[in-house]
């Protein structure tokens, strides 16, 4: 009797072990099937836009209500004069976009595109959660600087921010990686306007305002 108690017992701790498995890979396999299930909700939502000045071409995505691009703009206009690669380095353009005084970020945006607006922006970021966590939903998952403090994105929409950096109007640049800026159209002053920036360290999307004359890069949203 007590061998088979024994044996009971032990049949008892193994199945608990096995279905403790289970429980663990069934858990595992529905995450993994909830990622793809994700992943494939953003690819049925992307677009491709094709700026008719050149020809380039870019993602585009619609998050809730609005329909953005999901690359920065990349246009340097018929002279190649327009805007500035980071570093004037022009593979820094490839994947991180141009940068662009405010006069200009204001009218470069493609025919059906504009750049947005202080409310847009906001309209964004809410439905990404609001200012304090909408950077790490919307920053690409690489790309960026990856140093001390480092908060990884998520990009749960594929709106795939990415940090182009800045720079001012003696060409001279800074932070490529660490910080994406992105302009505003809803000005302060005759001299400054607003734009919103995520950085490598932070979860947040922040508003300020500075000089017009700074470059930042341009997200264009769909009219």
């Amino acid at each position: 009797m007590i061998v088979k108690h024994s044996a009971l017992k032990s049949r008892k701790s193994f199945n608990q072990v096995n279905r403790g498995s289970d429980v663990f890979y069934i858990e595992k396999t529905m995450k993994s099937a909830l990622i793809v299930l994700m992943a494939f909700a953003i690819c049925a939502q992307a677009q491709i836009l094709t700026d008719s000045r050149d020809g380039k071409k870019y993602k585009t995505v619609k998050i809730g209500e609005q329909t953005w691009m999901a690359e920065n703009l990349d246009y340097h206009g018929e002279d190649g004069l327009i805007g500035f690669c980071h570093g004037r380095k022009t593979e820094n353009c490839k994947k991180y976009g141009r940068l662009y005084d405010w006069v200009t970020a204001i009218k470069v945006c493609p025919s059906g595109w504009h750049l947005p607006g202080d409310e847009e922006w906001q309209t964004l970021i809410d439905f990404a959660g609001g200012d304090a966590i909408a950077g790490t939903k919307l920053k690409a998952t690489s790309g960026w600087n990856t140093g001390r403090d480092y908060i990884a994105g998520t990009d749960n929409y594929g709106f795939s921010a990415l940090p182009g950096g800045f720079g001012f109007s003696d060409a001279n640049f800074g932070n490529f990686g660490g910080s994406g800026l992105w302009w505003s159209r809803t000005e302060f002053s005759n001299n400054d306007a607003y734009y919103r920036y995520m950085y490598y360290y932070e979860s947040e999307v922040s508003r300020k305002y500075y000089y017009k004359s700074r470059l930042f890069s341009v997200r264009c949203v769909q009219d």
